[in-house]
């Protein structure tokens, strides 16, 4: 399992968020994955929470957002966020790896600018197949991996295939095994 940043490099990080969300607000990321309301979506590797807020608005009261991460921080982060917002559909997960989550149970995963940090990647990917509904998106980006990289290390465990690449993510389906 991976380790935590310290908390500091974990705030430095939050604020750079903040600018990065501003110049390019999170509501039009999630515009390429195609949520609707009711989807059951995790944000794995949720950071500092950019993306519940408008994950709340696209999945509406019937749906629901997983959010996972290994910092204490960031999961406080989240249910602050939740709670502030008073949004009853958000569950925190803290962890590594390992989601808790009943297989074939979520409709969407979001993995971004997350992946290149994880020590066992294929561990990841396994655990993001199997949560995965049989239609199930994985929805990927990260701005530390070249394009190539990105689809042969996401498809050569065949697990998932390449759907299209938009503008900012990358939109894998679950294969079947």
């Amino acid at each position: 399992m991976d380790k935590p940043m310290p908390n500091f490099h974990f705030k430095l990080m939050s604020l750079g968020f903040k600018f990065r969300d501003f110049f390019l607000p999170p509501k039009n990321i999630l515009k390429e994955v195609g949520i609707k309301p009711g989807f059951r979506v995790l944000d794995y590797g949720c950071g500092p929470g950019s993306y519940i807020i408008p994950l709340a608005q696209l999945v509406g009261e019937s749906g629901k957002i997983h959010a996972l991460d290994i910092h204490p921080l960031a999961i406080q982060k989240v249910q602050d966020i939740a709670s502030k917002k008073q949004l009853a559909n958000v569950e925190t997960i803290l962890s590594g790896c390992k989601t808790g989550l009943l297989d074939n149970s979520l409709d969407v995963v979001l993995l971004y600018d997350t992946f290149h940090h994880l020590s066992d990647q294929d561990a990841v990917l396994e655990e993001l197949h199997r949560v995965l509904k049989p239609d199930g998106i994985l929805s990927f980006s990260d701005h530390h991996m070249k394009e190539s990289e990105i689809v042969s290390k996401v498809t050569n465990s065949r697990l998932f295939r390449l759907l299209r690449k938009g503008q900012r993510t990358y939109t894998f389906l679950k294969e079947e095994l």
